[in-house]
């Protein structure tokens, strides 16, 4: 079975990753020890992967990627270039992988998508005109990109840390400054799961 690079690199880092923590990588560790700047892109590795049976998860638990073994009597995967007839098969099954990543995103959870206005969160590849799929939760984790309200009314994308009795919300540009609050007056709406843009 054929894989690109690239997966054999999230292959190999999941499986280095479990056996030195003993625990699955969140998505998030996964963009970090990859230096992938997109969950969007780490799903759609993470989908593929699944979908030629190399890895497996659930859905209703956190931390559920798991690499599987190679299968008896099978080849191990092999590493491949995108060559253009790649190119082409990856065009005409575009419309089924979009499909298989939205679902995959999404699961059970309530979810829910937002237009993004402004370049607060350029740094992540978070433009004004994108569209965030986001999970409707009232916590987060520290620097998880979150929707929140601020003293109930200003809507706002950024980064979540706690400090103190303070809320930081930190944007991903660094012409911008972070926004302080006390915890009492922020109210977190849902954090993002994905980015969705649109091309002309």
């Amino acid at each position: 079975m054929a894989i690109t690079r690239r997966q054999k690199e999230v292959i190999d880092f999941l499986s280095s990753f479990t056996q030195k923590n003993g625990y699955s990588p969140s998505y998030e560790e996964i963009a970090s020890g990859l230096g992938l700047s997109s969950l969007a892109t780490v799903h759609k590795h993470i989908t593929n992967l699944q979908n030629k049976g190399l890895l497996q998860r659930a859905h209703n638990r956190s931390r559920s990627i798991d690499v599987l073994p190679a299968r008896s009597g099978k080849k191990a995967p092999t590493v491949s270039p995108a060559g253009p007839h790649r190119r082409r098969q990856a065009r005409r099954s575009n419309r089924k992988r979009r499909e298989h990543l939205l679902s995959d995103i999404i699961g059970n959870r309530e979810v829910f998508a937002l237009e993004v206005r402004g370049d607060s969160m350029r740094d992540e590849h978070i433009v004004s005109g994108d569209y965030v799929l986001v999970e409707r939760t009232r916590t987060a984790r520290e620097g998880e990109i979150i929707v929140a309200l601020i003293d109930g009314s200003d809507a706002t994308l950024k980064r979540f840390y706690r400090e103190g009795s303070m809320i930081r919300l930190q944007p991903s540009n660094t012409e911008m400054s972070p926004i302080y609050a006390p915890a009492a007056n922020v109210s977190i709406q849902g954090k993002v799961l994905g980015v969705l843009r649109k091309y002309a």
